[in-house]
C-alpha cells in the first residue's frame, strides 16, 4: 500500500514560505489591534463615570494617564481664531469639526477645544458659517490623547489666515501659530466638548475607528488564508489528494 509522499517543487516551496508567515503574523497583528480597541473602550468607559476635574489638577500628569479624562474649562473662545479639521464625514454628508482657541482664565495657556461637526461645502470653496461664544465660559469634555501618528496626504504648514484648514491636530505643529496669534503657550492635548456645552455644535465623538470585532473578523480572514495556502501546498506538494480518492473509491 502506498503511503503519503511528498514532492516539494522549489518555486511553489519559496512562494509558500514567503507567503504563509505573512498571512499568519497579519492575522495575529489584527488580534493585538482587537485587543487594543478592546483596551481602549474599557478605559473610555470607565472615564465617563468620573466626575469632570478641572484641568489644572491634571499638570504633570503622563498621556496614559490623560486619555478621556473628562475635564471642565473656564476661558474664553478667541474670536474669529478657529481651526477647521478637514474632510469630516457626519451621517455621510461632509463637512469639518471646528476647534477653538479657549484662553484660560487661571493660566496663560490656550487649549484646542474640539467643538463638534459642522456641515461644509464638498468643493472646499467656501468655508462653513461658524456661530462663535461670546465672552466667559465654563464648559466640560474629555482630553483626547491620539493612540498613534495621524495619517496625513502631505506635511501640515498651518498659516493664517483665520480660520485656518489643517488636516489634523499636531500640537507641536499648531503651537508657533498659536503662540503669533494669542502670545500664549498652547496645551498639548485637545479636549473634545460635551454636547450642550457652550459652543458645542454636533457633537459624536468617535471612540475608535474600526471595533474589536471588526478586527478579530479581519484575523479570521487572514488565518483562513492562511489555511488555505497551507491545504493547497500540500496538495501540490504529495499525493494526499490520490490517496483520499483512493479511499473513497474504494468505499
Amino acid at each position: 500500500m502506498v503511503g503519503l509522499q511528498l514532492d516539494f517543487e522549489w518555486r511553489i516551496t519559496l512562494a509558500t514560505a514567503l507567503l504563509l508567515p505573512a498571512l499568519i503574523a497579519l492575522g495575529f497583528w489584527q488580534l493585538d489591534r482587537a485587543e487594543e480597541k478592546a483596551g481602549l473602550e474599557a478605559r473610555w468607559s470607565t472615564r465617563q463615570n468620573e466626575a469632570p476635574v478641572p484641568l489644572s489638577a491634571l499638570a504633570g500628569r503622563d498621556p496614559g494617564e490623560l486619555a478621556y479624562r473628562r475635564v471642565s474649562l473656564q476661558g474664553e473662545f478667541l474670536p474669529g481664531r478657529y481651526l477647521l479639521l478637514d474632510n469630516r464625514v457626519h451621517q455621510g454628508r461632509f463637512g469639518n469639526e471646528v476647534v477653538g482657541l479657549l484662553a484660560l482664565a487661571d493660566s496663560d495657556q490656550v487649549v484646542l477645544v474640539n467643538r463638534g461637526w459642522v456641515a461644509s461645502d464638498p468643493a472646499r470653496q467656501v468655508l462653513p458659517e461658524v456661530a462663535e461664544p461670546a465672552g466667559p465660559v465654563t464648559l466640560t469634555g474629555h482630553i483626547y490623547v491620539s493612540p498613534g501618528k495621524p495619517f496625513l496626504l502631505g506635511e501640515q504648514q498651518p498659516a493664517p489666515p483665520w480660520p485656518v484648514r489643517i488636516q489634523a491636530l499636531e500640537t507641536e505643529t499648531l503651537a508657533p501659530l498659536v503662540a503669533i496669534a494669542t502670545g500664549a503657550s498652547l496645551y498639548p492635548y485637545p479636549v473634545r466638548i460635551d454636547s450642550g456645552q457652550p459652543g458645542a455644535l454636533t457633537v459624536a465623538w468617535q471612540l475608535v475607528n474600526a471595533s474589536p470585532e471588526k478586527h478579530q473578523g479581519y484575523a479570521v480572514q487572514w488565518f483562513s488564508m492562511a489555511a488555505v495556502l497551507a491545504f493547497f501546498f500540500l496538495l501540490r506538494s504529495s499525493n494526499l489528494w490520490q490517496l483520499l480518492t483512493r479511499k473513497h473509491s474504494e468505499a
